[in-house]
């Protein structure tokens, strides 16, 4: 998507644009603080839906899986900026590694209070199978993805 386009779908000016995106960089910055907040909207709904952290966790990796089939369809957008901004240095690579940290966290939290006996070894796996659901999702189509990644995530959350 183009700049120009950007700009007729957010029905602002130029000038406005630039004022609060100065430079790629910004905009790429702003749109993964958007997706940050979805997925952190998303654990904060699986928990007002019940306080049994074994659930709660199976209502995650059912939004993640919701998530990459309705939205995600291109990839995961923090690989992907990740891919544009190789240094580690830029906000966009900060960006990345904040969400990545604090989605880490998240899934060992509530591995450990379902009952996980190793749960930073479920955590890693966790997240490893969504990077790579994002990315087969995108290649292979989300209907041969998703049945896949919903097993495995269970199977390395320790659900049944």
């Amino acid at each position: 998507m183009g700049v120009d386009r950007i700009i007729a779908e957010a029905g602002v000016t130029r000038a406005t644009f630039y004022r609060h995106f100065p430079g790629k960089e910004d905009l790429v910055e702003a749109y993964l603080g958007v997706e940050d907040a979805v997925i952190r909207g998303a654990f904060d709904r699986a928990r007002e839906l019940t306080d049994d952290p074994g659930r709660v966790l199976e209502l995650v990796i059912e939004g993640l899986a919701d998530d990459v089939s309705r939205l995600h369809t291109r990839g995961c957008p923090f690989i992907n900026a990740a891919a544009e901004y190789p240094d580690p240095e830029s906000n966009v690579r900060r960006a990345v590694a904040g969400h990545r940290e604090w989605f880490r966290s998240e899934l060992e939290a509530l591995a450990e209070a379902a009952g996980s006996t190793d749960a930073p070894t479920a955590a890693g796996q966790l997240v490893l199978l969504r990077d790579a659901a994002m990315v087969g999702g995108y290649l292979d189509g989300w209907d041969r993805v998703r049945p896949a990644f919903v097993e495995a995530a269970r199977r390395a959350a320790g659900l049944g």
